[in-house]
């Protein structure tokens, strides 16, 4: 086989991603690449793939060290997906819940935190730091529709608020009203003159 054939041949693996691992979101399965890409040498990065829900490695023939090298890396990555911490973007796309949700119920504890991760923005030196969560707590609260009966519990605590806030108003505008009334009756008061004559005409004894 002429050498320029021998190198165009490539050496090719493929992994496939379970539901387990990806929690039947594409965000995550992205997100699991990335995390590979970032455990590989710069020369191999590209080498790998997604493609729906498989991985696959491919190199040519000549780079058979690289390649095994590779393929370690991403088999152990693969490997320890399922425990992989999940990052905002994947927990909101497996959740379906948005951003501001997913801050709101972080900090009044319904979402728990598994701590913090600090990433360098790439091309940048600015690093940004952001809560991640236990994969088996997002699948725990997906597989009971938690999202749902949050959304319900706080659709309910808005009415709440907005039925005791409009009471608070109401209850603001009887005081203003009555203070009005007050004023108005001590105005009236203090401007009434007194009937001039009284002494007198009580002493002559006209009314009795």
């Amino acid at each position: 086989m002429p050498k320029n054939e021998k190198n165009d041949v490539e050496l090719i693996r493929t992994w496939t991603l379970s539901a387990a691992t990806t929690l039947g979101s594409y965000v995550r399965a992205k997100g699991l690449l990335q995390e590979i890409q970032a455990r590989l040498p710069a020369v191999s990065k590209k080498s790998v793939v997604l493609s729906g829900s498989e991985l696959t490695l491919s190199m040519p023939a000549s780079d058979n060290a690289a390649f095994k090298a590779a393929s370690a890396v991403v088999a152990k990555t693969v490997e320890e997906a399922q425990s992989l911490p999940v990052i905002p973007r994947e927990i909101q796309d497996i959740l379906g819940m948005k951003t501001s949700e997913r801050h709101r119920w972080l900090a009044d504890g319904r979402l728990p935190s598994a701590g913090t991760r600090t990433v360098r923005l790439a091309g940048r030196a600015r690093r940004i730091t952001f809560h991640v969560f236990d994969p088996k707590v997002v699948e725990d609260l997906l597989d009971r529709g938690a999202i749902e009966e949050w959304r319900v519990e706080d659709a309910e605590a808005k009415a709440e608020k907005r039925k005791n806030a409009a009471y608070q108003a109401k209850l603001t505008r009887s005081k203003k009203a009555d203070k009005r009334s007050k004023k108005v009756e001590l105005r009236l008061d203090d401007t009434a003159s007194p009937l001039s004559g009284w002494e007198e005409f009580d002493i002559d004894g006209l009314l009795r």
